[in-house]
């Protein structure tokens, strides 16, 4: 090591003048050398001048030295560069390398990064889980934070009710007045779309009531929605603790662990809770879901979904259901449609977007199955304009298949853009990195970012800390 060079880089490092810093540092490492040490700064600096993809670069070469250690926070560091510049896929695996690492000493901020990035790639139930586990997480000062993201996912898996427990809790973890206004409008959406008109009404005024918070689009739709339904209806009776026990959750227990196997309101990582079971256990038990909220006399999903819609179109809260990814037909009824049109063999062309070229639509045709005997809709993820589904389809022969149906918006209703086969995915294993002595301070940080993946500015320069904020 070229000590002169890292001591005047680490100098400019830490006065903020980020390019000298930078020019010391690349001079820093003699030929052929691996530091850990002068990369994790590079890529401190880097980060911060917003070269993502070269800081990316300069975390890896760290991590290529194993005697420096601190691999959770370079991975870390290296996946949120990844998911900044705009490569959620391969920030995927840098920051699971992140959380496998038992001597990281803040691992929430790896699976709030991870969260993130599924999220980007529209993966929302391992985005749960990973928010899941940035909630629980002991070392977590905002599990509130992790709690509303894990929310967002139920709604977009379709799981209101879930999403309503989420943000429930996530207003027990919070403390600012200010932080629990966008909670208490999260909550109220994820009470409209539970058809909780009366609670949908009163977590707004919640929202709005200080006179700091503006609705968002929305959440503005949604109370629209949720008053006019009101006034065409009864609204909704019961209390929140009668509605969520009708779909299955007892009194007192963590939206975190719907099954009740924790024992614990926080569970630990360890436990058996709702995300660390299979995904034919997690369908099965929506399914169950299902069956509980028909014998409490819910309608269901698609019945409510139907009655929505009428209810919107009566009380004027179209809007709401056009945003929110609602039409006639509804997804699930299109997808449905699709299969059991095919199965008796008849034409399938009306289903499918008039936007798409023959060979596309033959292409459809011949991923459907022949003589399909049942279809269940696993779930829907909606959008305005364009939608998607995953379907089980019973086959003629035997057995069981999945599909991903993609849909875009037709008029007010829904039209199939593609088919697609699904197989179960194998989870890969990785090795986490020999980790060595603390290196100095301001060399052992991970960089904390925003959800929007801008990465902030906080330095990491105490000589007392063993992790900063880089």
């Amino acid at each position: 090591m070229n000590q002169q060079a890292f001591e005047a880089g680490r100098d400019a490092y830490r006065q903020g003048d980020l390019l000298s810093a930078v020019r010391w540092l690349e001079q820093a490492k003699l030929p052929g050398e691996v530091s850990g040490r002068i990369d994790h700064l590079l890529g401190n600096c880097l980060m911060k001048l917003g070269n993502f993809d070269q800081a990316a670069i300069a975390y890896g070469d760290a991590l290529g030295d194993a005697s420096y250690g601190h691999s959770g926070a370079l991975a870390a560091n290296r996946g949120r560069a990844l998911l900044a510049a705009g490569k959620p896929q391969e920030a995927v695996a840098s920051l699971v390398m992140a959380t496998k690492d038992t001597e990281y000493p803040t691992p929430y901020k790896a699976y709030v990064a991870l969260g993130n990035a599924y999220s980007q790639i529209g993966d929302f139930r391992e985005a749960g889980v990973a928010y899941r586990n940035a909630a629980i997480d002991e070392t977590n000062p905002d599990p509130s934070g992790a709690l509303r993201s894990l929310g967002g996912c139920f709604m977009k898996m379709g799981r209101a009710v879930d999403a309503v427990e989420a943000y429930r809790t996530a207003l027990d973890f919070s403390t600012p007045l200010e932080s629990q206004n966008a909670i208490y409008e999260d909550l109220g959406v994820a009470y409209a779309a539970a058809n909780r008109w009366n609670e949908a009404v009163d977590s707004f005024s919640h929202a709005t009531e200080d006179g700091t918070h503006e609705l968002s689009a929305d959440g503005a739709a949604a109370l629209a929605a949720a008053k006019a339904a009101m006034s065409t209806s009864a609204g909704s009776s019961g209390s929140t603790d009668e509605f969520l026990a009708a779909v299955g959750y007892a009194s007192g227990n963590d939206p975190l662990d719907p099954l009740g196997k924790s024992g614990e309101f926080m569970p630990s990582p360890e436990d058996t809770g709702f995300f660390d079971i299979s995904e034919q256990e997690m369908a099965q038990i929506e399914m169950d879901n299902r069956s509980i909220r028909r014998k409490h006399g819910h309608s269901g999903l698609r019945g409510f979904l139907v009655f929505l819609l009428f209810l919107l179109l009566v009380g004027g809260g179209l809007a709401y259901a056009y945003y929110s990814g609602y039409g006639w037909p509804l997804q699930e009824s299109v997808v449905e449609d699709l299969f059991t049109t095919n199965a008796s063999g008849g034409d399938v062309s009306k289903l499918v977007s008039s936007s798409l070229s023959e060979e596309e639509r033959q292409a459809i045709e011949a991923v459907l199955p022949d003589g399909a005997t049942g279809v269940t809709v696993e779930g829907v993820d909606r959008s305005m304009n364009e939608s998607s589904a995953l379907v089980t389809v019973t086959l003629s022969a035997g057995g069981e298949q999945n599909y991903e149906v993609s849909l875009v918006r037709d008029g007010i209703g829904w039209k199939v853009t593609g088919v697609t086969v699904v197989y179960p995915s194998l989870d890969g294993q990785e090795a986490a990195l020999d980790t060595g002595e603390a290196e100095t301070a301001e060399e052992t940080g991970d960089q904390s970012a925003e959800e929007s993946g801008e990465q902030s500015a906080e330095g990491d320069e105490g000589t007392s800390s063993t992790e900063g904020s880089l």
